[in-house]
């Protein structure tokens, strides 16, 4: 494994707002007029860690200035909630979505955190007449939340994750509704860092809970869909050209690397094109 002592620190990511957004987004900004592009994604698409992450990498192939939404550990209820994002979508030439993992929506059982969308807020009613034996108050965050419940009971986990799943879909339609334009849906299958047994807490590859059915429930809202699994040899090179600090590293390789911000352009280049 291979980092940089200098740190996060050494990557400015040129932080930015546009208009009354509150949401903080990765820079440098761009100029919601003339011709662009907009990618919209949590972590992958923002590009922790990475100098170019695969927006960037987009926007010097097309030779087409490329606004990156994309917003750390978000849902698709953080986009659809802030009409700047939605309104710069509807004028760009093509907006990319990434697929992002079903945990990190409200629904019937618990809520997020509107903007920071990994921050487990709340237990409902619902959720603790299921799970009477937990203390909800214990939890700060959404994935280890569900890792426990899934400990406690597989089956009573099975009604989170069915209803976590309908909320996906729903919510994705009405993102794709509101933006109604050309869209690309980006659906990054298989990685979870660099361990090949996948997540430790069990819960499964990102995005989370994302199968098949839900994606071809949205798919006929979209202009394309580009589904990429990065390579072998992407996946191994890890690290390598990342910028973080030694108490990142493990943050670090839980993330796609250069490599595969590569292969992830790569791919998105010629369906972009096809829609100019």
């Amino acid at each position: 494994m291979a980092y940089e002592y200098a740190g996060e620190a050494a990557l400015d990511y040129f932080p930015c707002r546009y208009g009354q957004s509150k949401l903080l987004f990765r820079g440098p900004r761009r100029r919601l007029e003339g011709a662009y592009a907009a990618a919209i994604g949590g972590t992958e698409t923002y590009g922790k860690f990475v100098p170019d992450p695969f927006p960037a990498l987009v926007e010097r192939a097309l030779d087409l200035p490329v606004v990156n939404f994309g917003c750390m550990n978000a849902g698709a209820d953080v986009f659809a909630a802030e009409p700047v994002v939605v309104d710069a979508c509807r004028h760009a030439r093509v907006t990319v979505i990434q697929l992002m993992g079903a945990q990190n929506l409200s629904n019937r059982f618990y809520a997020v955190h509107p903007r920071r969308n990994d921050r487990f807020l709340r237990a409902s009613m619902l959720m603790k007449t299921v799970f009477r034996e937990v203390d909800f108050t214990e939890f700060h965050f959404t994935r280890h939340m569900l890792s426990v419940l899934r400990e406690r009971s597989a089956e009573k986990f099975a009604l989170v994750e069915e209803e976590l799943k309908a909320a996906w879909v729903a919510r994705m339609r009405n993102l794709l509704q509101k933006i109604d334009g050309r869209i690309v849906l980006l659906w990054i299958a298989g990685v979870a860092g660099s361990d090949p047994r996948g997540p430790a807490d069990g819960l499964g590859h990102e995005p989370l809970f994302v199968d098949a059915g839900m994606v071809a429930a949205i798919r006929p809202l979209a202009s394309d869909l580009v589904r990429i699994t990065p390579s072998a040899q992407a996946l191994a090179a890890g690290t390598d050209g990342m910028s973080f600090g030694p108490l990142d590293a493990p943050v670090a390789a839980a993330m796609p690397g250069p490599k595969v911000h590569e292969e992830i352009a790569a791919a998105l280049v010629p369906a972009i094109r096809r829609l100019l």
